[in-house]
């Protein structure tokens, strides 16, 4: 019995001295980002990337490579301004480098639109978020009350809409389909409830829904 009693002193005695330090629970790890965006050359640029020049976000949109016969090859890049929404192009010797833009996406539904104000509600944190006709651009064109869009953050600000490349869309408005009119290629314009116009095939009828490529404005 003495034996068993030591025993559970000493057990006790662990408990009070390990307790507070082996059964604590391990402390949270928090997600940090870095403050710089990272270095890429002209062989790494792609179209659609963010660059930041001068401080400010450039998307490119189109770039095109021209070989020399002597010397390295230039690159010449169009950007777009994400802030101003001008665009510039400037050509590049080969190796430059550029630092890509720090940005954040993030899920949000579009709600309702105010004047020249659209209205964003972030799907995880429910937040509202207030975003400029100006910053949504062409893209009004596409969204539709519920629809999810990604916002693109710079520095805290929105700077870009970005819609799902593809969508489901009614006709609901085009020209009906002539009968005698069986000419291959033959296409005619539609609006679509989204508010898009785009070039349909001219068999599709008011009220069919049909796939579009948002990107390229384009029947798929």
């Amino acid at each position: 019995q003495v034996i068993e009693m030591k025993l559970l002193n000493i057990a006790s005695l662990f408990i009070l001295i390990s307790g507070s330090s082996a059964f604590a629970p391990a402390p949270a790890f928090t997600r940090q980002s870095s403050a710089l965006g990272v270095a890429v050359e002209t062989s790494d640029i792609k179209n659609g990337m963010t660059i930041e020049l001068d401080g400010e976000p450039y998307k490119v949109l189109n770039f095109s490579i021209m070989k020399q016969a002597r010397g390295a090859a230039k690159t010449t890049i169009k950007f777009k301004n994400l802030i101003k929404g001008n665009t510039i192009e400037n050509t590049y010797r080969s190796g430059e480098k550029f630092e890509t833009a720090l940005i954040e996406k993030a899920a949000h539904q579009f709600t309702y639109e105010d004047g020249n104000t659209f209205f964003f509600m972030n799907t995880e944190t429910f937040e509202e978020v207030p975003v400029d006709s100006k910053v949504v651009d062409d893209k009004v064109d596409w969204i539709e009350e519920g629809m999810e869009v990604n916002l693109v953050f710079f520095k805290g600000n929105v700077i870009e809409v970005v819609v799902p490349q593809t969508g489901v869309y009614e006709i609901v408005e085009t020209e009906p389909n002539m009968k005698g009119n069986t000419a291959q290629g033959y296409t005619k314009p539609a609006t679509l409830s989204c508010g898009a116009t785009i070039n349909i095939p001219g068999y599709l009828e008011q009220g069919e829904k049909i796939k579009v490529d948002t990107d390229k404005r384009e029947f798929l």
